[in-house]
């Protein structure tokens, strides 16, 4: 898993609520080897005509907006279905940070799981970014794990400001070193090691069974 320190990248908003697994990456698409890729496949309902040609509105299909690395999105974002492809979706494409009011919780485990990050803003203050961003396409927002901060939109008369976010400091510290569950557990190895060789010691009637 990537290390998530710091990152300053284009915005977009996606004036959306209640955004869905199935909206982010459809269902019929979930076949896929994780690394044969899904970014190329992200919002591919919403962001594609019927015949597969963009549509021109997406915000993921405008120019300034296109390699957009942060989204501003409406409440509830990542509800629906569990599938951990959502996050790997919107990974592939380049998105570190999405911003909302709320999240659907296992999409919300699920990012923190594969390093991207999930911050939760208050609604009024979503929206305000996200009407400063239609305003200026292209602007650009920085987030700081390290001191839980938004800041931004850069380079842009309206809209600004700096946001303070909360995470949880056992994620925030698996984050900012680039460990999932699993390596964090392989990494306590010799902890695990000297606790289980105790355990055998004290209770030797428990190993031999």
């Amino acid at each position: 898993m990537r290390k998530f320190e710091r990152t300053d990248a284009v915005a977009a908003a996606l004036e959306m609520a209640n955004v869905d697994t199935d909206q982010i990456i459809p269902a019929r698409f979930l076949w896929r080897a994780r690394a044969d890729g899904y970014g190329h496949l992200l919002f591919n309902d919403l962001r594609a005509n019927p015949d597969g040609s963009p549509k021109a509105d997406f915000p993921l299909n405008q120019a300034p907006t296109k390699a957009a690395g942060i989204l501003v999105a409406g409440k509830n974002f990542g509800c629906g279905s569990s599938r951990e492809h959502a996050v790997w979706a919107l990974d592939d494409a380049g998105i570190r940070v999405v911003i909302a009011p709320s999240f659907g919780d296992i999409f919300f485990n699920n990012s923190m799981k594969n390093g991207l990050l999930p911050i939760v803003l208050p609604e009024a203050r979503c929206a305000e970014l996200r009407a400063a961003l239609a305003r200026n396409p292209g602007a650009r927002l920085v987030v700081d794990l390290e001191a839980q901060t938004v800041t931004g939109p850069v380079g842009v008369n309206d809209g600004q400001g700096e946001d303070h976010f909360d995470i949880d400091p056992f994620r925030k510290q698996l984050l900012l070193a680039g460990m999932d569950d699993i390596t964090f557990t392989l990494s306590q190895a010799d902890a695990i090691a000297s606790f289980e060789g105790k355990f055998d010691a004290d209770m030797p009637w428990l190993a031999k069974g």
